[in-house]
C-alpha cells in the first residue's frame, strides 16, 4: 500500500493541489521547513523523508530502523539543515540534511517520545514522553537541564507554543490542558483548561494567534475553545463523526479554524 501526503487548497474549488506518496505506513507527523520549500514526513514505515514541496519529489530518507513520533526542524534559518526526531525507542535524533548523518542523540527518556517544542529564541527543546515526564535540553547537550515530573502527572502527547513564545499547552491524559512558562519551565497551576475527553487520543491543541483562545479536539468529535484569562468554556461545537485529532488557526484570517477528524475530513469553521 502507498501512504500518501495531500496538500489542498483552502479556498475556490478546495481541489487536492499535490500528492505526495512514498509511505508503506500510515504518516505520523509532518513538519514544514521555514519557507515552505520542503517539509519532513514520518510514518510507522520506520522511514523520515524530505520532500520538496512544489515538485512533490522525495529528496532524502533517514532511518534508525526505530518508528519516529514526531519530527521538528531547528528554527533557526542557520540551522534549518538540521532536524530532530522523537522516537518509538525512547531517544531523540538529531541529523544533519545535507549529510544525511547523525549528529547528536538524546537517551534520557524512559519511554516514547511523543513531542518536540523549541523555546527561548531555539536555544533550547521541551520534549514529552510516555513516561510522563518533561525534559529541557539545550541544542546539541545529550544530557537535560531540567526533568519536571511527578506523580499527579500523566502522558503529554501534544503541546503548543504560544504566539508571544511565553506559554506552552500540554494536553494531559486526565482530561486537562496544562500550562507551563516556558522561562525555566515553570508549571502555572492557575491555568488549567478542562471540559474535553481526550483519555487515550493524542488531540491537538492550540492558540490563537492573538492568544486570547486555547483550541483542542477531544474523543467524542467536539471542538472546544478556551478564553485564556478565565480559563473557561468559551464556545464548544460537534465538529466530527468520531474523534477530532486536530486543530488550528488559520493564521491570516483568525475568525477561522481548521479541523480534521477520524472520519477522514478537513474542515474549516468561521
Amino acid at each position: 500500500a502507498v501512504v500518501s501526503t495531500q496538500s489542498t487548497g483552502v479556498y475556490g474549488k478546495r481541489r487536492c493541489i499535490r500528492t505526495y506518496a512514498g509511505h508503506s505506513k500510515a504518516v505520523r507527523d509532518i513538519v514544514f521547513s521555514n519557507d515552505g520549500s520542503k517539509f519532513l514526513s514520518a510514518s510507522y514505515d520506520r522511514m523520515i523523508k524530505l520532500w520538496d514541496t512544489e515538485t512533490g519529489a522525495c529528496i532524502s530518507r533517514f532511518t534508525t530502523k526505530k518508528i519516529p513520533y514526531c519530527i521538528q526542524f531547528n528554527p533557526d534559518e542557520d540551522k534549518q539543515h538540521l532536524f530532530v526526531a522523537g522516537m518509538s525507542d525512547k531517544k531523540i535524533i538529531g541529523w544533519d540534511i545535507n549529510t544525511g548523518e547523525i549528529t547528536q542523540e538524546y537517551d534520557r527518556h524512559l519511554g516514547a517520545v511523543n513531542t518536540i517544542t523549541f523555546i527561548e529564541r531555539n536555544h533550547s527543546f521541551v520534549s514529552t514522553s510516555d513516561d510522563k515526564s518533561l525534559r529541557v535540553w539545550d541544542w546539541d547537550i545529550p544530557v537535560d537541564r531540567k526533568h519536571i515530573a511527578d506523580p499527579s502527572m500523566h502522558a503529554i502527547p501534544s503541546c503548543s507554543l504560544s504566539g508571544s513564545g511565553k506559554w506552552l499547552a500540554c494536553q494531559s491524559m486526565d482530561n486537562q490542558i496544562t500550562i507551563f512558562a516556558t522561562q525555566k519551565l515553570r508549571h502555572n497551576r492557575k491555568k488549567v483548561f478542562k471540559g474535553h475527553m481526550v483519555a487515550g487520543y493524542a488531540c491537538q491543541t492550540n492558540f490563537s494567534p492573538d492568544n486570547s483562545y486555547i483550541i483542542s479536539g477531544d474523543a467524542d468529535g467536539r471542538c472546544f475553545i478556551w478564553d485564556w484569562k478565565t480559563t473557561k468554556v468559551y464556545k464548544r461545537f460537534k465538529a466530527h463523526d468520531g474523534v477530532c485529532i486536530g486543530c488550528v488557526w488559520l493564521p491570516h484570517e483568525t475568525s477561522k479554524i481548521i479541523t480534521c477528524g477520524w472520519d477522514g475530513k478537513i474542515k474549516l469553521w468561521d
